[in-house]
């Protein structure tokens, strides 16, 4: 990875699993580093985590209220001056059968996992176009290509991610600025800790490589795009997933 030196990256559900690998992967940089996490206790134990360093940046954003959301990125742009990399990995799952799915979990999972990601993008894209130079990268999913059931919901919402990276990589393709996003397939996080030893099992047995990811597969991919070598990539959503889903 290239310095960073002087660039503002911001990086939501960046408490969590993924969230903390990718902390961790720029907090040796000299990028200037706004992580947003769910919750005062989760961001102040990835605080306890991380080196104690001037250039890092912690805010505990509830990011399902619009108003939240417009206040904090203004708040950004008035003290700092704007974001030069978007790194949009907050994401929930709120599961049912879409049959017994109530509105309200479908908006809940809509409004953290894409509205929040488009009041974000829209905020500071302005700023990366006026500086022709910037990075945007969405947390997807393996299943916005796949479907999943019980999970309508989520995947509607990251299939909505994946076309939004890709409608906005096309608007400011010739202005420096490149939007890509990544679709994790199993990781090795608290989400899928959650799941019973035999249900892992059968998830390994699926993945061709045998193993689940690590949040370090996920944050190895995304130092790369923010690169100045990683320029001429744009508009791409990249699967890692240890040969889960091949196309």
């Amino acid at each position: 990875m290239n310095n960073l030196e002087n660039l503002n990256i911001l990086i939501t559900g960046a408490s969590g699993g993924i969230g903390t690998s990718l902390s961790r992967a720029f907090a040796s940089s000299k990028a200037n580093l706004f992580l947003i996490g769910s919750s005062p206790d989760k961001i102040s134990k990835l605080q306890k985590e991380l080196p104690s360093r001037d250039n890092i940046n912690y805010f505990s954003v509830d990011l399902s209220e619009r108003e939240n959301v417009n206040n904090f990125c203004d708040s950004i742009i008035d003290q700092y001056g704007g974001i030069s990399v978007i790194i949009n990995n907050a994401g929930i799952t709120d599961d049912n059968l879409f049959m017994r799915m109530s509105e309200n979990s479908w908006d809940k999972v809509f409004a953290i996992n894409i509205d929040a990601s488009m009041i974000i993008c829209r905020k500071f894209i302005r700023g990366m176009v006026k500086n022709k130079w910037g990075r945007i990268i969405n947390i997807s999913s393996v299943v916005a290509s796949t479907g999943n059931p019980g999970q309508s919901n989520y995947v509607a919402a990251k299939c909505a991610l994946n076309g939004l990276t890709k409608s906005l990589a096309l608007e400011v393709a010739t202005r420096g600025v490149t939007v890509n996003s990544i679709s994790p397939g199993f990781i090795d996080t608290a989400m899928t800790a959650k799941l019973t030893d035999d249900q892992k099992l059968k998830i390994t047995e699926r993945i061709p490589m045998g193993r689940m990811g690590t949040g370090d597969d996920i944050s190895s991919l995304v130092s790369f795009l923010v690169t100045n070598e990683a320029g001429y990539i744009t508009g791409q959503n990249i699967h890692v997933n240890g040969g889960l889903f091949l196309t």
